[in-house]
């Protein structure tokens, strides 16, 4: 992964959108990110900074659940 790529918001973007839109259609998200840990460490290092976002992605979306989940009545 290059400097230039971990500053590229839009590419950034791109990637959590995708787990976003996994969320919403209630897959599994945490299946999602093992396999892509998976093809990292099987080689496919073009897929790392896919796995930095998503892993710090997955945090944000558990935390937000969790916000929401206890602000129900």
């Amino acid at each position: 992964m290059s400097w230039l790529q971990r500053w590229n918001f839009i590419e950034r973007a791109r990637i959590e959108r995708q787990l976003w839109d996994a969320f919403e259609r209630r897959e599994d998200l945490e299946a999602l990110v093992e396999g892509c840990r998976q093809a990292v460490a099987a080689g496919d290092r073009e897929r790392a900074f896919q796995l930095e976002v998503w892993q710090s992605t997955l945090q944000r979306i558990r935390r937000i659940e969790k916000l929401m989940a206890d602000k129900r009545p």
